[in-house]
């Protein structure tokens, strides 16, 4: 049993404030909590009609759950006496701690005292007592009928069900209220997380059985350890994780100087790292509502193969529409599907996936039911009905149930899985959606939203199925007190250590004057490339210069590199099939990322790109490159010859390598571009940013 149990699950609740410790006592009496409820205050007899204790000292026993409701001055002070007397845990309200760090100087009183500092007393006062907060409302646990919150709630008593994790009280409240049947189980608010964050949250709730899915809403990974562990936790138990990921790194936004950077953004390495993970990552309050929904009543889905079926030609084709912006596709009907729905639907019916399966059927049971049942037949992981009853406060909706029913009918005889999806969210009713709920059939409400959803399980089923990513790297990742110490690694220098790690680099040679670059022509063969050092960029700063055949070209082109520190002179690189960007960048937030991209001087502008959280397994780098859309160049298009992907990926391998042999030091690399050969993968240009870290 984890610490955190006693506080999830408590016996005894003590209660610490005036009227928000009176609002918490409301909110148990309603949740039907059966245990003792102990109001605390220094001067008032009754609160919410139960008497009242004067402190800690005269409470009959331990509480297991505390709601200490005071001002952010005397929090740490009841904190600590809770914790001397062996309490379960508490929940701290009170705001004004670290969260007031940029205003601490209009907060400072006149004992000096800041917001930061009353946290780290608050810590050291807790002790090992588990904390949530501060500043947080508490949590509901509506499968013990348990409601340590301060304000009202729109979830209910359930069995089994969801649990949601937020930093945000407000977002908490606003998804109880949701009238979208998702059964919450337990909602919990973390605040600051001082002491306890939202992955150590989920690891106790993952321990409870009657919790079907975890909802994470996430301000900032705080540690990638702890999340890379509850991933596991919840990928061994079959528990879907859904992510909703807000907020940027300013650690990343730092690292700008290469192309890599600006592709491989924090967002883009949020992304990598979830899915790695095995984590659903979606971006807004109404995907995340329904992702969860979908993984309590079906869990992760195997692949990202759908069905969708429609009365409607244009529901069909908004479907299809909206589906092509996803990574979903439609499975295609079998020739079995296709015998039963024409037996059912007759000639005038064009039978395809998504499916218009028009009106000729509409509310006759037993054909909808087996044209249903004919369509869930498929080898996709999700058949979708569409439909949008009309609202029944002006309209009679009885015509749309049949509809409903024959989902249900046909679902149970097939015993595939299904979900009802309507168009916008609020045409399906919670009236309506309850023989669904009943039959374990997901209501999906909004178009966008559900596909997003789908696409959310789909993901995390797809990565279940492969073999378990290699674990993350914990490096010594720069932050902001480091992040101006970047030093740019000159570009010879850069090939040497490339050359060393086992890349193919062109021959080259460095020049300080005229007579060095006569020497350098004697020594490599024509046609030469040339450029200047000392520029993060050189293209753009004229430093380069391409196809030099004779000496005298050599000199002339020098001459016109204002403000260069030297010369490198290259052998020039022949028969290139493509040429492709290969960098990694430390993301302090998200780890190490590797990014293989359209290279050259259009990288930024074709923005075509993959990026992969580090480690990662050759398999899993030659399977991203598959998504570039350049790919058929590099495998070959319409009989030209193709690059090496080996070779390619011997060079991706050994960039990985060199990254971690400076044990996170090398903060930023970039080649730029990787020249590809039919037989060769050819850094032609690097771009090193190094930091040093102290041991």
């Amino acid at each position: 049993m984890s610490r955190l149990s006693r506080l999830l699950q408590p016996r005894h609740i003590a209660v610490f404030g005036g009227a928000w410790a009176e609002n918490v006592i409301t909110q148990l009496q309603k949740s039907g909590f059966a245990g003792h409820i102990w109001p605390v205050h220094p001067k008032k007899d009754l609160i919410a009609g139960l008497p009242v204790f004067r402190s800690v000292a005269d409470l009959p026993e331990a509480p297991d759950a505390s709601f200490v409701g005071v001002n952010r001055h005397l929090t740490p002070q009841i904190v600590g006496a809770l914790s001397q007397a062996g309490a379960g845990g508490v929940v701290c309200f009170a705001s004004g701690f670290a969260e007031t760090a940029a205003d601490d100087a209009a907060l400072v009183t006149s004992d000096d005292v800041t917001g930061t500092s009353l946290q780290d007393d608050l810590l050291m006062q807790a002790g090992t007592m588990p904390v949530l907060g501060p500043n947080c409302y508490g949590f509901v646990n509506y499968l013990d009928n348990v409601a340590i919150w301060p304000d009202e709630h729109g979830g209910a008593l359930c069995d089994r069900g969801v649990a949601i994790i937020t930093q945000s009280s407000n977002m908490a409240i606003t998804l109880s209220m949701a009238k979208r049947g998702l059964p919450i189980a337990v909602l919990v608010t973390a605040g600051n997380q001082a002491q306890l964050d939202s992955c150590d949250i989920a690891d106790a709730l993952l321990d409870d059985d009657r919790i079907t899915a975890i909802g994470l809403h996430s301000e900032g990974i705080a540690d990638l350890t702890k999340l890379e562990a509850v991933a596991g936790k919840a990928r061994a138990k079959k528990i879907p994780i859904i992510m909703l990921k807000i907020g940027v790194s300013d650690e990343a936004r730092a690292a700008t100087m290469s192309h890599t950077a600006s592709l491989a953004g924090s967002d883009e390495s949020a992304s990598a790292l979830t899915r790695r993970l095995g984590i659903g990552r979606v971006a807004g309050l109404g995907s995340f509502s329904e992702a969860l929904k979908l993984a309590h009543f079906q869990g992760a889905l195997p692949d990202h193969k759908i069905a969708s079926l429609s009365c409607s030609g244009g529901e069909a084709s908004l479907m299809a529409d909206a589906c092509a912006k996803t990574e979903l596709s439609f499975a295609p009907l079998q020739p079995s599907q296709k015998d039963k729905l024409a037996d059912v639907l007759g000639p005038l019916v064009h039978l395809s996936n998504p499916l218009d399966y028009h009106t000729y059927i509409w509310g006759d049971d037993e054909k909808m039911r087996d044209v249903y049942a004919a369509m869930l037949e498929g080898e996709q992981s999700l058949t979708m009905l569409i439909l949008d009853p009309p609202r029944s406060d002006r309209c009679d909706d009885r015509p749309w149930q049949p509809a409903r029913d024959g989902l249900i009918a046909a679902v149970a005889k097939t015993g595939k899985p299904a979900a009802l999806l309507s168009t916008l969210p609020e045409t399906l009713s919670e009236d309506f959606i309850a023989p669904l709920i009943e039959a374990g059939i997901t209501p999906l409400m909004g178009l966008e939203d559900g596909l997003a959803a789908i696409q959310a399980l789909a993901d995390i089923g797809s990565i279940w199925q492969k073999q378990a990513a290699l674990p993350l790297w914990h490096l010594p990742y720069y932050d902001d007190s480091t992040k101006d110490n970047l030093v740019l690694i000159n570009e010879d220098e850069c090939k040497a250590m490339m050359s060393d790690a086992g890349i193919t680099v062109p021959k080259r040679t460095l020049a300080d004057d005229e007579a060095g670059l006569c020497e350098a022509s004697a020594s490599i063969t024509f046609p030469l490339v040339l450029k200047g050092l000392g520029f993060a960029h050189k293209t753009e700063a004229g430093a380069v210069r391409l196809n030099i055949t004779s000496q005298d070209e050599l000199i002339s082109a020098a001459s016109e590199m204002a403000g260069a520190k030297g010369f490198l002179v290259e052998e020039m690189v022949t028969g290139t099939v493509a040429e492709l960007l290969v960098g990694i960048v430390t993301d302090p937030a998200h780890g190490p990322l590797l990014t293989i991209a359209a290279g050259g001087i259009y990288t930024e502008i074709l923005n075509d790109k993959v990026n992969i959280s580090l480690p990662a397994r050759r398999g899993e780098i030659e399977q991203a490159l598959q998504g570039l859309r350049i790919w058929p160049i590099l495998e070959g298009y319409r009989g030209k010859p193709g690059c090496s992907v080996p070779a390619l990926l011997d060079l991706s391998e050994a960039l990985i390598a060199l990254y971690h042999q400076h044990q996170g030091s090398l903060v930023e690399m970039e080649i730029n571009p990787v020249l590809c050969t039919t037989d060769k993968a050819i850094a032609v240009d690097g771009l090193f940013r190094q930091i040093t870290i102290a041991s």
